[in-house]
């Protein structure tokens, strides 16, 4: 095949990309992948990878601040941020290669390192070279969102993409958005040392949550000293002070802006392939992941759906496989995932709570107290919540605590089966663990179904005669 075509070309080198690509080339078609600046994606260089280095390094500094709780007796953590540092960019070097442009040769993907623009509906051009494509997946991601707050222009602000290039810590930190990047900063950062205001604009943090969850976890970072601000915004900023819609002045030493994201798609050429973009600007994709182009697919940050690393990869494996075997899958949104990292950690999956109360979903909500390995821990701030339908199928589910993000799997498991709580709960989970909270909630909604007028009669005749023919039979033996 001439150098100038590929079957299909991926346009992105974030964890989409890389996902598309290798998933193309395994099913033996040429497949080029190109890429501007570094393969990898905001996730190993900017998001997920170095957060979570971060927080771990906070949650060991919050660990030997708190072990008196135990009754072991420490000396208040000393903090060497440089270091902290340098684990953060280690965790980085180690999993790069796993992403890197070796790694995709290997697996039978050229790699290109340039701006990717569309020329025409199936032509793509880098640098001086166009490229014709059968098909081709648009991976490019999104960036931080940065509101229009009067200064702000003027301001050295950071961002999840820059904070990582931070030498010192600072001493005053405002974080500008309570999501999930704004509260899981905040609590790493207080436990390494800053002084931080979180604010956001929304009644709760996390606004998509569980009320409940997001009150347990505010009053966690409240306990560990960051301010929080809710229904706030900034209007406006300079070196050194905020002012916000309330007139609370707000002094910091460093920024951090954690607004969202934007989907990457200018400078594209997307118009010239015939790929529309919606109002807020994702490219619009119907339910196979393809765009208004039928040779174009999209898949990741960009589309509009949950901006997830494990979204993105599920939806570029899904987005080639349609486009180099033809296939029809379809996107399942049925029982998407979403964590927070924090301490505690909130996993939600399927139908949210807010959503299951506007329906008259049942909810079935276990408070951790009632957990023991959360007892034994000294963790029962948590809780777990099960949204049933009416024949009990679990359709969506909050789990508040530790590791809650490992709990949530078998959930994520329940709902995309269809599970009902008698499921659950007949089957042995070992003692003690986290998920007992999904355990026991699931024990919970059963017996409440065995204690209803119903099922209580019929189980008390079914006694009954049983017991009538065990005395029977005795008698018979007699």
């Amino acid at each position: 095949m001439p150098e100038n075509r590929a079957d299909v070309v991926v346009v992105g080198g974030g964890t989409a990309g890389i996902v598309a690509a290798k998933t193309a080339a395994g099913f033996g078609v040429r497949v080029v992948l190109i890429e501007r600046e570094r393969t990898g994606g905001d996730c190993l260089w900017t998001g997920c990878v170095p957060s979570k280095a971060l927080l771990a390094a906070a949650s060991a500094a919050q660990t030997v601040r708190s072990a008196s709780r135990f009754g072991i007796v420490t000396q208040p953590p000393i903090v060497d941020f440089a270091r902290v540092m340098q684990h953060v960019h280690g965790s980085i070097a180690e999993i790069a290669p796993i992403d890197s442009p070796e790694a995709l040769t290997e697996a039978g993907v050229d790699v290109i390192s340039g701006d990717a623009v569309f020329t025409g509906a199936n032509t793509v051009k880098v640098g001086t070279r166009i490229l014709h494509f059968g098909q081709a997946i648009v991976t490019t991601g999104a960036h931080p969102t940065v509101p229009a707050i009067d200064g702000i222009d003027n301001v050295d602000y950071l961002t999840s993409d820059t904070l990582w290039d931070l030498k010192d810590l600072p001493q005053r930190l405002l974080i500008v958005g309570a999501g999930t990047v704004g509260c899981e900063m905040a609590q790493a950062f207080s436990r390494l040392g800053s002084d931080v205001t979180l604010v956001g604009r929304s009644a709760t943090i996390l606004p998509r949550e569980h009320p409940e969850a997001s009150s347990i976890l505010t009053q966690a970072l409240t306990d560990e000293g960051v301010r929080v601000l809710t229904c706030t915004t900034v209007v406006r900023i300079a070196d050194g002070s905020a002012v916000t819609d309330t007139g609370v002045e707000i002094p910091f030493d460093r920024v951090l802006i954690a607004t969202g994201r934007t989907p990457r798609t200018a400078s594209l050429g997307l118009d010239a392939a015939g790929v529309k973009l919606n109002d807020n600007g994702f490219v619009q994709v119907d339910e196979h992941l393809r765009t208004t182009n039928p040779r174009i697919w999209a898949a990741g940050d960009l589309t509009g759906h949950p901006q997830f690393t494990h979204t993105a990869g599920v939806h570029g494996s899904l987005a080639a496989s349609n486009a180099a075997l033809g296939l029809n899958r379809k996107v399942s949104t049925t029982g998407t995932p979403r964590v927070t990292f924090t301490d505690p950690e909130i996993a939600s999956a399927g139908i949210d709570v807010r959503t299951a109360r506007s329906r008259g979903l049942r909810l079935q909500i276990l408070d951790h107290h009632h957990v023991d390995r959360a007892v034994t821990e000294k963790a029962t701030n948590g809780s777990t919540t099960l949204v049933l339908d009416a024949k009990r199928r679990i359709v969506g589910a909050c789990v508040v605590g530790p590791r809650a993000g490992e709990t949530i799997g078998e959930l994520i498991i329940a709902i995309e089966q269809g599970l009902r709580t008698r499921d659950l709960a007949g089957a042995t989970h070992p003692y003690p663990t986290y998920n007992d909270g999904p355990w026991n909630a699931a024990i919970a909604d059963v017996k409440a179904q065995l204690g209803s007028p119903v099922i209580s009669r019929a189980t008390t005749a079914l006694a009954k005669v049983r017991g009538t023919w065990i005395r029977r039979a005795r008698d018979t033996q007699r």
